[in-house]
């Protein structure tokens, strides 16, 4: 004979005699409390003698280990190595001398060979992940680890090798798909839903770190929402599984064997996993798919208006009864911010129908929204709530602006901030110059300069508009150093830089 237990399940004998004791030892009227197990979980009895009752309460179902070997047989095979091939002018093989023009390697050279050492273009080599989402080879990785290729190799979980193009990216949230074309019967991952994530959840990473194909790590979501900086549309994963250099675009996968993100950046020191990754959350993926599979790129929603947070003294300033929403700092000329009435000094607290939590939530919210679509904007203004109509404009790509003696001294392409830069890289005020391009092996490739930094001083001179960057550097002396203030992310930094003249 059996009986249901406290969860529907059959109990059996042991359980029936279990059950029986607690009948015994309550009718003999004995106080106190007894623990067992049920189909794997704790059953805790208080036994209330006195008054001819128990009380069982049921513990949570204790968590085994995941089954790790399972899913690293199973995704593997959708895990790809990938290498790629950037020719770069500078030193021979690759790498500048130390010394100068006349080091020891140039006189040796020169000495035995006669004529100059030579300095032509080199070919840089660099390794990255990805993983299979279609079966006709289409492969989703970093935008970062196929930028600027000119030929990108994919092997496969089975060594075999192919070569692939680039037929979509997107440079503001670092995706990217490629495709190969072969005839074997690919696997193709499967895309979960990263919304569904918790925070303390298993996860697995798997790819190349330091060229160490199919290298399988563990750890569980550290944080979600993550903003680093990285751009306007920050919103990563943050992860304890280990990711290394090499691992960038290899997938973040649950314990359902799902992709819930991609293994995009780790912060660290050293160069090395230090316990903090960060991914990119496969639900904004799934957005952007289509586009970068169809078109090649990405069609961003454009609202017109430049930001910033609203601090508890801005809140308390504004007479705002919680610091919430977004503090529109300025509003562009003709564009549909404008269009539709907003105000410098609205704070907006909902678009389309969505809650401004954060300044942070509008870019991205407006982004993903699709272009001419009419929507309704909710703004606090003198402390009453306003509703304005607002027709989405397209995020317009900004043609780089520089001379051809900037690049040419510096390496530096350069250009001034305009309203949809400032917006689209998350600045409070359209001021100041921003690097749209750093040339390899250039002094300002050597200093550390990066693409998207914003250049605040030069040699302790502001620096606001473009000419007054072009008025600084013309000023500066010949062969003297050059210190630039510049702002990347939410941090600044002196970097000095020294020209080649």
């Amino acid at each position: 004979m059996e009986e249901k237990g406290i969860w529907g399940k059959r109990i059996g004998m042991k359980g029936l005699m279990i059950v029986a004791l607690v009948s015994l030892l309550v009718g003999l009227g004995v106080n106190g409390s007894l623990d067992w197990l049920s189909s794997g979980r704790a059953v805790h009895i208080n036994l209330l003698g006195e008054s001819g009752s128990a009380e069982i309460r049921a513990g949570a179902e204790p968590q085994g280990l995941p089954d790790f070997v399972t899913l690293a047989k199973r995704l593997r095979p959708v895990v790809v190595n990938i290498s790629t091939t950037q020719v770069s002018e500078g030193g021979a093989q690759g790498f500048g001398s130390p010394f100068g023009e006349e080091d020891p390697l140039s006189e040796f050279w020169k000495r035995f060979f006669g004529g100059p050492f030579p300095r032509g273009p080199f070919r840089q080599r660099s390794l990255g992940s990805g993983f299979i989402i279609d079966r006709d080879g289409s492969i989703l990785t970093n935008n970062h680890v196929v930028e600027n290729a000119q030929k990108i190799v994919v092997k496969l979980a089975d060594e075999s090798e192919f070569e692939a193009k680039v037929i979509g990216k997107d440079a503001k949230t670092d995706l990217a798909v490629i495709k190969i074309n072969t005839k074997n019967n690919l696997s193709a991952a499967t895309l979960g839903d990263s919304d569904r994530l918790d925070v303390g959840e298993w996860v697995l990473a798997i790819g190349n770190p330091f060229g160490l194909d199919n290298s399988v790590t563990s750890g569980i979501v550290s944080a979600k929402g993550r903003h680093i900086g990285a751009g306007p549309y920050d919103n990563f994963i943050q992860t304890d599984a280990s990711i290394n250099p090499g691992n960038s675009g290899g997938p973040l996968i649950n314990l359902r064997g799902e992709v819930v993100g991609i293994n995009t950046a780790i912060f660290s020191r050293t160069g090395g996993n230090i316990g903090i990754g960060f991914a990119i959350p496969i639900n904004l993926v799934k957005e952007l798919l289509p586009q970068l599979k169809g078109k090649g790129k990405v069609t961003r929603g454009y609202l017109g208006v430049l930001i910033q947070k609203v601090t508890p003294e801005i809140a308390e300033s504004l007479g705002l009864d919680k610091a919430q929403g977004a503090l529109v700092a300025n509003v562009s000329k003709d564009g549909p911010a404008e269009r539709a009435g907003v105000k410098v000094g609205d704070v907006i607290i909902e678009f389309d129908g969505k809650e401004i939590k954060e300044s942070n939530d509008l870019p991205i919210i407006v982004a993903r929204t699709p272009v001419d679509k009419k929507v309704r904007l909710k703004v606090l203004r003198e402390k009453k709530e306003v509703f304005l109509s607002v027709t989405v404009g397209e995020l317009k790509e900004e043609e780089v602006v520089a001379s051809t003696k900037e690049k040419g001294e510096l390496g530096l392409t350069v250009q001034g901030v305009t309203p949809q830069i400032a917006e689209s890289l998350g600045l409070d005020r359209p001021e100041g110059v921003v690097i749209s391009a750093v040339e390899p092996g250039s002094p300002g490739d050597e200093a550390g300069l990066r693409r998207g930094d914003i250049i605040l001083e030069i040699d302790r001179k502001p620096i606001r508009r473009l000419a007054d960057y072009r008025k600084v550097i013309g000023e500066t002396k010949k062969g003297k150093g050059i210190l630039f203030l510049v702002r990347r992310g939410e941090s600044t930094l002196f970097l000095a830089l020294k020209p080649s003249r």
